[in-house]
């Protein structure tokens, strides 16, 4: 039986390569909205930063029934914020909106989106005017850190250090990394500060902590990411690295010491740590020292004590996510706070020998400076 012809033919090549080019509308939508959002979101990224680095007081009004809209503008107006849209997105991102409140505020074009939504919580009249200056050195411990605001009058240093430990109280704290499990040791950022007499504790340490974002968990937000250590670890070695360097250019050096001994399986053995397990400072630590039963001594326990010993400034913070590659495992500390890194027990002895002469019999050069 003759069948009618087939009128249905294969595509020829020609077509068929015409169908493979053929676009997918959705998938082009999805690629413009991506690189739309992305773009959106790296042109308005500025306007979150504050608006100056440097310190300068402006006295600023905010009306009854401006609402966070309204102040966000007049921020703007003044020169305090660069955006009062950054403003309002930061405010109702934080849930902050039904707690801004009137009045006369002197704050400054320094200050970032948090602090300024800090100070308009308290109400106008408490300015920066009345504010009390703080300055923490880099490598303060949580109990030097409160022992200072006790000596300025702006809390209790019992009560501070206790909030600080209490997972409890500081968890009501909001971040946008991770703190400690048991502390707040380590993020409480070296820096100058205004705080009014009498503060809550919880308002000191969420300046505070906010710093740590701004200044060093935000700008490296990626290399965090990218690093084959946590935040806490990060910050824990820069707590350790804090201690002990005395010079700049030893900092990323003892960070690859550090990484070279756990990579080995090796204890650590620092002093800092024991210190901080004492619980005092001391100029030398024994040898009856290093028997201290505490997960912060690293002669006795391997790997990295359980949190930082100490609030590290953002060049150690650096050091340890960036430690140098070397094949170093021992350092002793010089006279002049330099150390020498050696990469063997015999080397390591060798140097302790002469850091102890020098100790005795300084060499002298030029106007006084041991030499190295």
């Amino acid at each position: 039986m003759n069948r009618a012809p087939n009128s249905s033919k294969p595509p020829s090549a020609a077509a068929r390569s015409k169908k493979k080019k053929r676009t997918n509308p959705l998938g082009v939508g999805f690629s413009f909205l991506f690189a739309a959002t992305f773009f959106l979101v790296l042109g308005t990224l500025p306007l979150f930063r504050p608006m100056t680095v440097l310190h300068h007081a402006i006295r600023v009004d905010i009306p009854k029934g401006s609402g966070v809209s309204g102040a966000g503008e007049e921020l703007e107006k003044r020169g305090v914020i660069r955006s009062g849209w950054a403003f309002l997105c930061f405010v109702r991102f934080h849930g902050e909106s039904a707690h801004i409140k009137a009045g006369r505020y002197t704050l400054s074009s320094d200050m970032n989106l948090a602090q300024i939504v800090q100070e308009l919580k308290l109400g106008g009249g408490k300015s920066t005017d009345n504010r009390v200056k703080v300055t923490f050195p880099e490598g303060y411990t949580l109990r030097q850190t409160a022992d200072l605001l006790a000596e300025k009058d702006i809390l209790n240093s019992d009560e501070f250090v206790k909030f600080a430990r209490s997972r409890a109280t500081f968890s009501r704290i909001h971040t946008d990394f991770p703190l400690h499990a048991t502390s707040l040791e380590g993020y409480l950022f070296p820096d100058t500060y205004y705080f009014h007499e009498h503060s809550q504790p919880e308002r000191v340490a969420e300046l505070m902590i906010m710093n740590f974002y701004t200044r060093f968990a935000r700008p490296y937000h990626q290399e965090l990411q990218n690093s084959i250590s946590d935040l806490n670890s990060i910050v824990t070695v820069a707590s350790l690295i804090e201690r002990e360097a005395k010079v700049p250019q030893d900092r990323a050096r003892i960070a690859g010491v550090i990484q070279n001994r756990l990579d080995k399986g090796m204890r650590l053995e620092i002093d800092a740590t024991v210190l901080y397990a004492l619980g005092h400072h001391k100029d030398r630590v024994l040898f009856n020292d290093l028997k201290i039963e505490s997960p912060y001594n690293t002669y006795r326990v391997m790997g990295l004590p359980p949190g930082p010993i100490a609030n590290p400034g953002l060049p150690s913070l650096l050091a340890a996510l960036h430690p140098e590659k070397n094949d170093y495992i021992y350092y002793v500390a010089r006279a002049s706070g330099s150390h020498i890194f050696t990469r063997t027990a015999n080397e390591h002895e060798a140097a302790k020998k002469e850091v102890r002469l020098d100790r005795v019999h300084p060499r002298l050069v030029g106007e006084g400076h041991s030499v190295e």
